[in-house]
């Protein structure tokens, strides 16, 4: 019988409808919501916040921030669900994952939470993957399991699926782009309960939200980010697995890829990753003289910290000079920093505030720019 973490641990979190409310208002994100928290140091006070920000931030209508009631509802489905809701700050979240630049504030849970901290290997690949490529992911799947590793991937067809079956033995880890009440694709309604029984699910969208095609790349950088490697197996050169490849290259993880004939397209995303780098991957072997499941991670942190000798300006003269240095066209802040010659402090200021009322978009590589929305201002 399947075992789930002691409930004293899923009951360590404090305000946790603070984190809910804060998670689900308008315009906070991941990084937004990590910026509050390092500024205002608790969901609370950076929900008394919000409305100043988005003001000083050029919005001129009210925010819309989540009620109570709306978040103790959400929270209520979530628990009636047999699900849990974990934040940051809880000790059961996945450790890997806390350490991503955009890690998900809260994340849904429902199965055995000890899986979220044990070795986590992705294997992802095609949804229209050929006969031997599912045979391989399932059986390099059950072979890491018997390794030690907990395989994680995203519930899809094709190469998913094969990975979930050939590891819910030994343990296995679903991470939904919708909702965790949402099963996606309906054909896998059978493995979905098996893995709520015998492994565990994961979400980061809302309680009851249907699977979107924006969520998909979402999904995709805690495939990675909660792993300390990511297996390619078949995947064409636009797919959401070369999305995984790249968020894992980016968040310092291990990346391996099965080699296929050119002439497949299923093969293409494979081998151009392997001629950038990935290690080729024809056996288990291939895994093993590379990594184990004991082999230590050298973690990224979340906390971007940056340095400045300038005096602080006021914030008015630093809103003047963001407005007229941003544009529509993404740039790096340190570069904002030191074209304005403003205190790195104040920049971020203003840039949450900006980032709030809506009109600042983040984008990979800490870059920023101005929303479309803003383009006929």
């Amino acid at each position: 019988m399947a075992t789930s973490a002691p409930q004293t641990l899923l009951k360590n979190d404090h305000n946790l409808l603070d984190w809910l409310q804060l998670a689900r208002s308008e315009n906070v994100g991941p990084l937004t919501f990590h910026h509050l928290l390092k500024r205002y140091g608790t969901p609370a006070h950076a929900l008394e916040a919000l409305p100043d920000l988005a003001a000083h931030g050029g919005l001129k209508r009210p925010l819309k921030i989540t009620s109570r009631s709306e978040v103790e509802k959400e929270l209520a489905a979530i628990h009636a669900f047999g699900a849990e809701l974990l934040t940051l700050e809880n000790p059961l979240y996945p450790p890997l994952l806390r350490h991503i630049d955009s890690a998900p504030p809260l994340l849904t849970v429902k199965g055995r939470l000890d899986l979220l901290h044990q070795p986590l290997f992705a294997i992802v690949g095609a949804r229209n993957a050929s006969a031997m490529g599912k045979k391989m992911a399932h059986k390099l799947a059950t072979e890491l399991g018997r390794q030690g590793w907990t395989i994680a991937s995203g519930l899809a067809r094709g190469i998913d699926t094969a990975a979930h079956q050939g590891s819910l033995q030994k343990g296995t880890i679903a991470i939904l782009a919708g909702g965790i009440d949402h099963i996606y694709p309906q054909e896998n309604e059978e493995l979905y309960a098996k893995i709520a029984e015998e492994g565990v699910l994961v979400a980061e969208s809302p309680f009851g939200t249907q699977p979107q095609a924006t969520l998909f790349p979402k999904r995709n950088r805690i495939i990675s980010g909660l792993s300390q490697c990511v297996l390619v197996v078949e995947a064409a050169l636009k797919s959401g697995s070369l999305i995984t490849a790249k968020y894992a290259l980016d968040q310092g993880r291990e990346v391996f890829a099965i080699p296929g004939h050119p002439l497949d397209p299923r093969a293409n995303g494979c081998n151009q990753l392997i001629k950038n780098g990935a290690i080729l991957v024809e056996t288990i072997q291939d895994i093993e003289q590379e990594i184990s499941p004991t082999s230590p991670l050298q973690l990224q942190g979340n906390d971007n910290v940056y340095e400045a000798s300038l005096p602080s300006a006021s914030l008015d003269t630093v809103r003047h000079l963001l407005n007229e240095n941003l544009s529509f066209v993404p740039i790096n802040v340190d570069e904002v920093i030191r074209e304005c010659q403003l205190q790195a402090s104040d920049v971020w200021v203003v840039l949450l505030e900006m980032e709030i009322a809506g009109r600042l978009e983040r984008h990979p590589g800490g870059k920023v720019s101005l929303t479309e929305e803003w383009k006929s201002e």
